[in-house]
């Protein structure tokens, strides 16, 4: 017999609607998932910045962060291109160039760069290589700076970034390669450095209107700036080429001495289907450095 016929009317129309309920709630739950990038969730990828080590040769760092699980080391200089490829390491961000203005002024590094126009020829001068270069080896990332503010207020500093890095978007775009602006803070380690807040490294992103250019959100400066790094996350990630991590306060390691719960931000990174390179920024303050680094990509490793 049909268990089913052997209900009454009034048992099967109980049992029909909580069919519905379950349906409609299942429904929901699978909005829910979607909304918050549940379902898709992407899965970053580790690096780690080689300046934070600068005691560890690269040859030996690029072995340690083979062994660790790193599958890249970043802000290096073509010089040091054939070292990662050798063992079979990506770099995620390539480092700045630098270019001698007259009276000696050195431009490319974090004080002097995009947001003066009487940079530009010589930024684009040493830009346009660096591009090719990285290219050529497969690193698609290139970091630059907007440089301090030295009294000039932020709506100008914008327009003139736009500018000049406008003039390097067909080459970018031909490449395949992205320039990627740094959030840095001006409160503790850059005073004075103009993109110090998402909202005016997202408005220059509008205003260049390239896929071409980006930001670079660290997280650790961006806490000290504005904190909301979740929420900020959630907003403005298509404006995000790549993350950085760091302790907050003093840079050093990420664990449970620190203020941030990078768990949950690597998972909010992940639900906005983010697949990039995430790097390791934190000043190691243990003497056991490459544990320190082993326990950071731990912690952001997030399932």
């Amino acid at each position: 017999m049909n268990p089913i016929n052997s209900l009454s009317r009034r048992q099967f129309g109980t049992l029909a609607g909580v069919g519905a309920i379950a349906a409609m709630l299942r429904a929901q739950v699978e909005a829910a998932d979607k909304a918050t990038g549940a379902v898709g969730m992407g899965k970053v990828k580790h690096s780690v910045c080689k300046w934070c080590y600068k005691q560890i040769p690269l040859e030996e760092f690029c072995v340690a962060a083979k062994e660790i699980g790193l599958e890249s080391v970043e802000l290096l200089n073509p010089e040091d291109f054939p070292i990662v490829k050798k063992h079979g390491l990506h770099c995620a961000m390539v480092s700045y160039p630098t270019i001698e203005a007259p009276g000696g002024v050195k431009l490319g590094p974090i004080p002097k760069g995009w947001n003066r126009t009487e940079h530009h020829d010589l930024l684009v001068q040493a830009y346009e290589p660096l591009l090719k270069t990285s290219a050529e080896a497969g690193f698609k990332q290139v970091i630059c700076f907007s440089g301090n503010r030295d009294g000039m207020d932020d709506a100008q500093g914008m327009e003139n970034c736009a500018k000049g890095l406008t003039r390097l978007m067909p080459l970018c775009e031909k490449l395949g390669v992205t320039l990627v602006m740094e959030l840095l803070n001006s409160k503790v380690n850059h005073p004075d450095y103009m993109c110090d807040h998402s909202a005016w490294g997202v408005g220059l992103c509008k205003k260049i209107g390239s896929p071409h250019f980006k930001l670079l959100y660290d997280i650790y400066h961006m806490q000290i700036m504005e904190g909301d790094v979740i929420a900020t996350i959630r907003r403005d990630h298509e404006y995000f080429a790549h993350y950085h991590t760091g302790g907050v306060p003093g840079r050093a390691e990420i664990d449970e001495t620190q203020e941030l719960n990078y768990p949950a931000i690597i998972k909010a990174i992940q639900e906005t289907g983010y697949t990039g390179y995430l790097g390791q920024e934190f000043i190691p303050k243990r003497a056991d450095k490459l544990a320190s680094l082993k326990q950071g990509v731990g912690i952001c490793t997030v399932a």
